[in-house]
């Protein structure tokens, strides 16, 4: 079961690649961004979902979420296992 944590975490640096900037309207990465840093991870799968959860829970790991623009395309969300990076991409920039 999926369950959103709402444990607040240090994402800290934010980094938009060009990639992204240019297909992903702000709206759709402000409300993405919204959901990733309040433990709503989007479209990963239920695995990944807890592995999130751990992370966030014990502050070690990165944090991976997948979300949809408006448009449909793909993109993620990315905070570094030392929390001093999340990355906005598509999955093309990995």
């Amino acid at each position: 079961m999926r369950r959103k944590l709402n444990i607040p975490f240090e994402w800290g640096k934010i980094i938009i690649t060009p990639a992204a900037e240019a297909a992903i309207p702000d709206a759709d990465i402000l409300t993405a961004f919204g959901r990733h840093v309040s433990g709503d991870w989007g479209e990963v799968s239920d695995n990944d979902w807890e592995i999130n959860n751990d992370s966030v829970l014990h502050e070690v790991g990165l944090i991976h979420s997948v979300y949809k623009s408006c448009e449909g395309m793909n993109f993620w969300i990315i905070t570094e296992s030392d929390r001093s990076v999340t990355t906005v991409l598509l999955p093309s920039d990995y």
